[in-house]
């Protein structure tokens, strides 16, 4: 069986830790070096002005976020050996041209380990505060096919010899040259982030890859999936092309009985969140369980080509509930990822 890539989405919010707001950049290095020491091979952020959690039964107050790219940067010069990804990006909050820029440089730093996501976005606040009205599905899949298309052309390692030209109805860049340019070959992968029918035909036809997230069972992913396969057929493109990914919040227990207490922990930490949810009904469409179980799981996931996992260890996105679960994933995870079986924690 291939191996699988293991990422962490890391706080990045101030509800991202109980009993931290505003959230310290040290607690972000704290959860970046442990992904590092328990062998995670990347890091990932999202793409918020600000954010709250009413939609998963939390405080509906909005809380501050680390903005990604920035944070990345440093990450990636403290860190030299995970890869870094955002996941996703908001397509509205940025010119693409000069999102682009910014991706090449971020690149650079990184020595070639950039993934980049890109997403259509949801979040009405944040339109609302950059004056701008959440547009309607179609003009959000139209969106961010123009942005994808400056995208890819600007971060190719040869964008400095080939100018990119998208005169599009929302991104525009006319003759653009990105100097300097990406040190990784053939360039980042450029991914797109949601789940709908036109988004799937999108990401056939335009990018590199395709992510969702937070849950998922096997067989509504392999619906999904099957609408992506007949898009690719469809331009005549081979599925296995497509690179998947796949965002799940994940928890794991060295045995039943330290997952009863870990998810006692977590309920606790997430007041509103999980007050009502039974540990069986939060096994569904995540990462959950013991050791066995939770390596199993995820080599289902394996079987349906994800080629990389990233596990949010939290109720809620990039949230953490504690170090010593992200160490645990990692050692319930080794096998899969190199085929020896992991020593004890």
């Amino acid at each position: 069986m291939a191996g699988v890539r293991i990422g962490l989405a890391l706080p990045q919010y101030d509800y991202s830790l109980a009993g931290e707001s505003p959230l310290s950049w040290e607690s972000v290095l704290t959860y970046a070096a442990t992904a590092d020491a328990s062998g995670f091979d990347s890091v990932w952020l999202s793409d918020h002005l600000f954010l709250d959690i009413a939609k998963y039964g939390g405080s509906s107050e909005p809380r501050a976020a680390f903005e990604p790219l920035v944070t990345l940067a440093a990450l990636a010069r403290t860190f030299p050996r995970l890869r870094i990804g955002t996941l996703v990006l908001c397509e509205a909050l940025r010119p693409a041209s000069v999102l682009a820029k910014a991706l090449v440089t971020l690149d650079r730093i990184s020595n070639g380990r950039l993934d980049v996501g890109i997403g259509a976005g949801w979040y009405e606040p944040e339109y609302e505060a950059i004056g701008m009205t959440l547009p309607r599905p179609g003009e959000r899949i139209a969106r961010i096919g123009e942005a994808v298309d400056i995208l890819v052309g600007m971060l190719a390692p040869d964008a400095d010899e080939h100018a990119v030209t998208v005169d599009g109805r929302f991104h525009r860049a006319l003759g653009a040259k990105s100097l300097p340019t990406t040190v990784q070959q053939p360039r980042p992968p450029v991914f797109i982030g949601g789940k709908g029918d036109r988004l799937l035909r999108l990401v056939a036809e335009r990018a590199d890859g395709w992510n969702t997230c937070w849950v998922w069972t096997n067989e509504a992913y392999r619906e999904r999936l099957d609408v992506l396969e007949r898009e690719c057929e469809r331009i005549d493109r081979d599925p296995a092309t497509v690179w998947r990914s796949l965002g799940l919040y994940a928890l794991c227990g060295e045995d039943e009985r330290d997952l009863v207490r870990r998810f006692a922990r977590l309920r606790e930490q997430n007041p509103g969140v999980l007050d009502t949810t039974t540990l069986d009904e939060w096994r569904i469409g995540r990462l959950v369980g013991t050791v066995d179980e939770v390596a199993e799981k995820a080599s289902s996931w394996v079987d349906l080509g994800v080629e990389t996992l990233i596990l949010g260890v939290g109720a809620v996105p990039f949230a953490a509930s504690g170090t010593d679960d992200v160490a645990l994933l990692a050692h319930a995870l080794a096998p899969l990822r190199s085929g020896v079986v992991p020593g004890p924690v």
